[in-house]
C-alpha cells in the first residue's frame, strides 16, 4: 500500500487538472496560433505560467485505484500487477483466466 499523503496528493492533482482543463486549453490555442500576433501570443504564455503548476496533466501520477502502488500499473485496467494477480485469482476480474501448463 502507498503512503495515504501520496495517493491524496495525487488526487488534489487530479482535482486541479479538472478545474483548469478548459482554461489551460483555451490559452495553450491562442498561444501556439501563429495567425495571432506576437504580443497576444506571449500574454497567453504569461497568463499560462500563471496557473497553478499541479493543474498541468504532466504531474499526475497513474496509481492503482486498489492499492496506489505507482509502479507496474495497466492502464486498461486502472491498476497494479499485484492488484491484479490478486483479484485476478479470486476470480473477481471477468474474463482473466490464470494460465497454467
Amino acid at each position: 500500500m502507498a503512503k495515504k499523503s501520496s495517493i491524496e496528493k495525487n488526487k488534489r492533482r487530479e482535482r486541479l487538472v479538472k478545474k483548469y482543463a478548459g482554461r489551460r486549453a483555451r490559452l495553450l490555442a491562442i498561444a501556439n496560433d501563429e495567425t495571432k500576433s506576437m504580443e497576444e501570443r506571449f500574454e497567453a504564455r504569461l497568463k499560462l505560467a500563471e496557473l497553478p503548476r499541479n493543474a498541468n496533466p504532466t504531474r499526475l501520477r497513474n496509481r492503482c485505484e486498489v492499492t496506489g502502488r505507482p509502479r507496474a500499473y495497466y492502464r486498461k485496467l486502472k491498476m497494479s500487477r499485484v492488484a491484479l494477480r490478486e483479484l485476478g485469482s479470486k476470480g473477481l476480474i471477468p474474463g482473466l483466466v490464470k494460465s497454467s501448463w
